[in-house]
């Protein structure tokens, strides 16, 4: 996969400034769209992952695409996504913010061969960095080799998106966060919680909604810092089962003691 990683990321900040930033903060009216209730899609987004899905098959034309936007227009896409080689796309994750016209957003691609998650890439095109993993080969930021730490403060700081749990759930989470762990204000991004985790802003994230571009390459960025990404029974995080819940700590202590607080 090391072969890969110069071409994907090159890939991504061409994408990136040709076809997303130009629009940013320059969306009309009618380039914004919701796709379903509560999801908004741009032309952004379309033409992102058009040119993203191209370029990604000229390096490995034999492999599939998943498309955030591709399955919203044909969710059976997502059948049989654990077999074969694929790539996993989110041309503009935080599309919500980028439609806004603010951070945080980001491009987002994984690469999967058999269910497992083999590389990732996060772009983050406003503040140029490019975070990147592969698996057994450790977390990079802009080149860099990157270790998880932790933010070092009494309760630890949580980010917990609550947008998709139910009424019950949402008042269960806050109540057994109370005094206990110090929540963060999310970015509504994943591809900008993520790296928070490893850099220590954050001590641990919590997602409800876990679709395969939005984490994919996330959990194992997190996972090649020394950090853990799990479900919340603990078990491990695939990208294929359609489960809801994942829980992301800078260390697998960290992870526990969140763990402990969320579901015991």
């Amino acid at each position: 996969m090391l072969h890969l990683i110069e071409p994907v990321a090159q890939l991504m900040r061409q994408v990136a400034h040709s076809v997303v930033l130009p629009r940013y903060q320059r969306l009309l009216t009618s380039e914004v769209e919701e796709k379903s209730p509560g999801e908004l899609v741009t032309i952004a987004d379309r033409e992102s992952e058009a040119a993203l899905s191209a370029g990604l098959l000229s390096l490995m034309p034999d492999a599939k695409t998943l498309g955030e936007e591709a399955v919203a227009a044909n969710p059976q896409l997502m059948a049989d996504i654990g077999r074969g080689a694929l790539w996993i796309i989110d041309p503009i994750d935080g599309t919500a913010n980028f439609a806004a016209g603010r951070p945080h957003f980001a491009l987002m691609i994984g690469l999967a061969i058999d269910g497992i998650v083999e590389a990732g890439w996060i772009y983050d095109p406003l503040a140029d960095r490019l975070c990147h993993a592969v698996c057994g080969g450790g977390a990079w930021i802009n080149g860099s080799r990157v270790f998880a730490c932790e933010s070092g403060a009494a309760l630890p700081i949580a980010g917990i998106g609550m947008k998709f749990m139910d009424d019950a759930k949402r008042a269960d989470c806050l109540a057994r966060i109370s005094g206990k762990m110090a929540l963060a204000e999310i970015p509504l991004c994943a591809g900008e919680q993520y790296p928070r985790v490893v850099l220590g802003q954050n001590d641990v994230a919590l997602f409800e909604r876990v679709l395969p571009w939005d984490h994919a390459p996330g959990a194992l960025f997190v996972e090649e810092s020394g950090g853990k990404t799990a479900r919340p029974d603990g078990t491990p995080y695939h990208f294929w089962d359609g489960k809801p819940g994942l829980l992301t700590a800078g260390s697998a202590r960290m992870w526990d003691r969140a763990a402990k607080i969320l579901y015991a």
